[in-house]
């Protein structure tokens, strides 16, 4: 079962955070060694200056949050074999939803996206799915009463 401390994500989730964290520290770099706007010779602080120092306070700020990321990440790996009866992070769930049939994959919360039919381990269906088998049932009120019957399960984790 999941950790809290740590960042659960697909290779192609990891991909994705590590280009998004080089390509930061390239702009860092540019901005960094290009010229920093001059302080005007009054005693009032340049608009631009500021801007400046704020946009680099942002981008440091954005660059240890995906350090800390990149630091406690856990692949999601296929289960063995033997545990592929249970959902767990990376499985694809086929779920009944009051006759109608709906399929997502399990994953992170930094890889959720509904729409895409990935939910997360820590939304209240995801927390719910995980460890039940085919034929188990859930039930979610949020906000409104709804019965998740467990259909199909599989792991396809490059």
């Amino acid at each position: 079962m999941p950790d809290e401390n740590n960042f659960y994500l697909t290779k192609e989730g990891l991909k994705k955070i590590k280009k998004e964290y080089e390509d930061l520290l390239q702009i860092k770099h540019l901005k960094t060694t290009g010229e920093a706007p001059k302080i005007l010779h009054s005693e009032d602080v340049d608009p631009e200056y500021l801007a400046y120092q704020e946009d680099l306070s942002m981008l440091d700020s954005k660059l240890l949050e995906l350090e800390n990321i990149l630091k406690n990440t856990k692949l999601i790996k296929m289960p063995p074999k033997t545990q592929q009866d249970a959902i767990d992070l990376g499985a694809t769930v086929l779920v009944e939803i009051g006759g109608s049939k709906d399929e997502f994959v399990i994953v992170g919360t930094l890889e959720a996206n509904p729409a895409e039919g990935k939910i997360s381990n820590e939304s209240p269906v995801g927390r719910q799915l995980l460890g039940k088998k085919v034929g188990d049932e859930i039930v979610v009120s949020s906000p409104h009463k709804t019965v998740y019957k467990i259909k199909k399960i599989k792991y396809s984790i490059a």
